[in-house]
């Protein structure tokens, strides 16, 4: 008599370490893909458009508008889950960087303060409600320095904003508003519905392969763009008076402070941004001398300055990473204005 003996082989799905960035087609968004891909992520990146100024790195990347809760709920469903059918094996991490934002050529002025209003919030809502039900296991908040007060911004000597003076309310811009009620929104699914959340108010980061040839541009890179376009003896414009004051912080520290702040336990909001102050005349002073250029700043007169003085206060990141930002600007305008000099120039 034979015994046939049946082998049973059972096959181990392999679990990869999973990040989801939403807004992965922006500045800050493609470079957190870039990183995540580094540390050995597999990662899908989702934008209603790809990256302007270099290729994703994203193993696969959705061009969709996370406007919709269909959307959010398809794209938020990690590849282990497909697998596993187990809520156990969500996205190890999501960055939320999705907004309708820009620079103040774009913010300031009120003409696109619905839309601002509108698209930023009900991609966050969603976002909140499905990142909570599919057990999102780290969820990142990108905030903004507009969430402060303006009247403690009316000056040009801002000592540095703590994150305690968010409250009582009065932020800058609908902007900001909008960035306040969405910090309040994650704060209630953190607590009603168990969503790990942690927040990032970031100061104006800046640095290469962002916007800096239109509206949407913030002040490093537009002032880049325009000394990078002139030659000797123009004159670059600057709005304002240029005394108004403001801390940048290059990319690059962003992109650590963030995942540092993964890494940790701490869920209140923290300032992302560098405490070295400067006037806008300086910064613009700054990059025309990186550029070697015998150029001149010309102050014109402009509704579209923000507001007077604004910087980081990092005691409270140094307190509970151990880490604040530490390079000098000077180093990343020399990055920022060599990548868009040379997209300028050849």
């Amino acid at each position: 008599m034979v015994v046939c003996k049946t082998m049973v082989f059972k096959i181990k799905l392999i679990i990869m370490k999973t990040a989801c960035v939403l807004g992965g087609g922006g500045f800050i968004g493609n470079h957190m893909v870039t990183k995540l891909k580094e540390l050995g992520y597999w990662v899908r990146a989702v934008d209603v458009k790809l990256p302007e100024y270099s290729i994703s790195m994203a193993d696969e990347f959705a061009i969709k508008d996370l406007r919709s809760g269909f959307v959010v709920s398809d794209v938020l469903v990690s590849p282990n889950q497909k697998k596993t059918n187990n809520k156990e094996n969500s996205f190890d991490l999501v960055f939320q960087f999705a907004a309708d934002m820009g620079g103040m050529g774009y913010l300031a002025g009120g003409g696109h303060d619905a839309d601002v209003m509108y698209n930023s919030a009900i991609i966050n809502l969603n976002v909140a409600k499905i990142a909570s039900k599919f057990g999102v296991k780290k969820l990142f908040f990108s905030s903004s320095a507009c969430v402060y007060p303006m009247e403690l911004q009316e000056t040009s000597d801002n000592l540095g904003l703590k994150e305690k003076d968010a409250i009582p309310a009065h932020p800058d811009l609908c902007y900001g508003w909008e960035k306040l009620h969405s910090e309040w929104v994650y704060d209630a699914f953190m607590r009603n519905y168990g969503l790990s959340i942690r927040i990032g108010r970031f100061h104006n980061i800046f640095g290469t392969h962002g916007t800096y040839e239109n509206f949407k541009a913030k002040a490093p890179a537009a002032l880049c763009f325009k000394v990078a376009n002139a030659k000797d003896g123009d004159a670059i414009e600057v709005w304002g008076d240029g005394l108004q004051t403001r801390s940048f912080l290059y990319i690059d520290e962003c992109i650590e402070g963030i995942l540092r702040l993964m890494d940790s336990n701490y869920t209140q909001p923290v300032n992302i941004g560098s405490d070295e102050m400067v006037s806008i005349n300086t910064l613009a002073q700054m990059i025309i001398d990186i550029s070697g250029k015998d150029v001149t700043i010309k102050n014109i007169q402009s509704d579209k300055i923000g507001v007077t003085g604004r910087n980081s206060d990092n005691t409270l990141i140094n307190e509970v990473l151990g880490w604040k930002p530490s390079l000098p600007l000077s180093y990343g305008l020399i990055e920022t204005y060599n990548f868009i000099n040379k997209k300028v120039n050849g």
